[in-house]
C-alpha cells in the first residue's frame, strides 16, 4: 500500500502489526452514525437511542461470531490496552479475597500485560514470568508446571506483535481448565488473521483491538466468559454499561466499525492469510537471494501469515529504515519505538544484542502488493549494500 499526500507519498507502508488502514467498506458503515443517525445507544426514549442501540448490539454479535463467542459475552473497550488490564487486574482482584494471589505470563508478553503484572506485583500478588524457547513459543509443560492452588490467571498472548509467533492455545486452555484457573489471551494480532475459537481452545478472557483488523483506532473489546463464569473486578466506576464491566457512554460509529471489520476478516481471513503468506515468502527468499548475514527471528512456521521479523548482521536497525526510508517499517511493538534499547522480546529469545539492534519486522497486510514486495526487496537490499560499504551500523561502532 502506497500512500499520497503529505510526508507519507510515495512511502510503502509494511508496518501492519502496528496499525492497519481502516478498510473503505468499514468507513461507508460508519459514516452514518457521526451525523444524522447520532443517537446515544443508551437513550432508551425515543428512536434516535434505539436505533444506536440496534447498531451497537449488531456490532456486537460480529464481533462475537469471529471468535466463536456470544454477543452477550462481549464487552466494548477502548482497545487491547483496556481489555488486558481489565482482564488481568479484574481477575486478579475479584478473585484475591478467595485465597488466589497468583498470576502467570510469558516474558514475551505485549507491555500492557507485562506492566498490568507488575502493577498487581505492586499490590502483593506473585508474578511468575515464564521464559520462552528460542523460536519464540512456549510448552504447554512449562505452563502447566508453573500452576499451583493459588494460581488466579494465565495470560498467554495468541501472537506477537514483534516475532509474529503463534502460541499453543488449545493446550494451554486445556491445563489451565484442568487446574481451575482462568485463562486470558492477548489476541490484538490475531483476531481476524487466524481462526479462533474460545470453546474449542478453553478461553477464559479475549482481547481484541479494532485497529489491527482493518477497523477504526480507539475501539476494542474484551471476551469475557459467562459458562463457567468469569467474574472481575471493574477498573473504574459508572453508570453500569456493558454489564457493569466497562462504564461509559459507547461510541455508537467505531462500534459499528469494529463490527463489520470483523465481518468482513471473518468472510476474508482463509484466502487474504494464503495471499500473505505468499508475499511473506517472497519477500524472505528475494531478501534472503539478495543479502548475506539476514536471519529470521521466531518459528519459521508458527507465525502470522503477514510477519517476517529480521535481523541483518552488521547492520544497525535504525540506520537501516533511515537509509529505506521509502518503505514504512519498524523494529517491533509501536509502543516502543522511540527506545533504542534492544527488543526484550528478542532478548527472551536468547538473540545477542548485536543483531537484536539490527533486527527489522516487515508488516504485509491486506493492501499489500507483489509490485510493492518487489519493490521493497530492491530498496532494502540497496540500503543494506550502501550501508556495509559505508561502514555504518553496528559493525562500525
Amino acid at each position: 500500500m502506497v500512500v499520497s499526500g503529505n510526508r507519507s507519498e510515495n512511502v510503502i507502508y509494511l508496518d501492519y502489526q502496528a496499525t492497519t488502514p481502516t478498510d473503505p467498506r468499514v468507513v461507508a458503515a460508519m459514516t452514518p452514525y457521526f451525523s444524522e443517525r447520532f443517537g446515544n445507544p443508551h437513550s432508551r426514549t425515543h428512536p434516535y437511542g434505539w436505533d444506536a442501540e440496534d447498531a451497537v448490539e449488531r456490532a456486537r454479535a460480529q464481533v462475537a461470531a469471529i471468535i466463536g463467542a456470544e454477543p452477550r459475552e462481549i464487552v466494548f473497550t477502548s482497545g487491547a490496552t483496556e481489555s488486558n488490564n481489565l482482564a488481568i487486574k479484574g481477575a486478579a482482584r475479584f478473585h484475591r479475597a478467595r485465597g488466589k494471589d497468583h498470576v502467570v505470563t510469558a516474558a514475551t508478553e505485549h507491555k500492557c500485560v507485562l506492566e498490568s503484572c507488575r502493577d498487581l506485583e505492586a499490590e502483593g500478588f506473585r508474578v511468575t514470568v515464564l521464559p520462552v524457547r528460542p523460536d519464540g513459543l512456549i510448552d504447554t509443560e512449562t505452563v502447566a508446571a508453573a500452576l499451583d492452588d493459588a494460581t488466579v490467571l494465565v495470560s498467554i498472548m495468541a501472537a506477537n506483535n514483534e516475532i509474529g509467533v503463534l502460541q499453543p492455545l488449545a493446550e494451554i486452555g486445556q491445563a489451565c481448565r484442568e487446574r481451575g484457573v482462568l485463562f486470558h489471551t492477548d489476541a490484538a494480532q490475531a483476531v481476524g488473521k487466524i481462526a479462533l475459537d474460545v470453546e474449542a481452545m478453553k478461553i477464559d478472557l479475549l482481547s481484541i483491538s479494532s485497529h489491527k483488523l482493518y477497523g477504526p483506532m480507539g475501539m476494542g473489546a474484551l471476551y469475557v466468559r459467562r459458562k463457567p463464569r468469569t467474574r472481575l473486578t471493574p477498573l473504574f466506576s459508572g453508570g453500569g454499561q456493558e454489564r457493569g464491566l466497562r462504564s461509559g457512554t459507547l461510541p455508537t460509529p467505531l462500534c459499528v466499525g469494529f463490527g463489520m471489520a470483523c465481518e468482513i476478516a471473518a468472510a476474508d481471513m482463509a484466502a487474504e492469510g494464503q495471499h500473505l503468506r505468499a508475499l511473506r515468502q517472497r519477500l524472505y527468499k528475494g531478501l534472503l537471494a539478495r543479502i548475506d548475514g539476514v536471519t529470521l527471528n521466531g518459528d519459521p512456521e508458527q507465525r502470522l501469515p503477514g510477519n517476517l521479523n529480521l535481523n541483518f548482521a552488521g547492520i544497525a536497525a535504525e540506520d537501516l529504515m533511515t537509509e529505506a526510508k521509502s518503505v514504512a517499517l519498524s523494529t517491533g511493538s509501536a509502543c516502543t519505538s522511540a527506545s533504542l534499547e534492544p527488543s526484550y522480546v528478542l532478548r527472551a529469545l536468547g538473540v545477542p544484542d548485536d543483531l537484536a539492534h539490527g533486527s527489522i519486522r516487515f508488516g504485509l497486510g491486506r493492501f499489500t502488493t507483489e509490485a510493492e514486495i518487489d519493490t521493497v526487496i530492491d530498496r532494502v537490499a540497496a540500503a543494506v549494500e550502501k550501508l556495509r560499504r559505508g561502514g555504518s551500523g553496528v559493525a562500525a561502532e
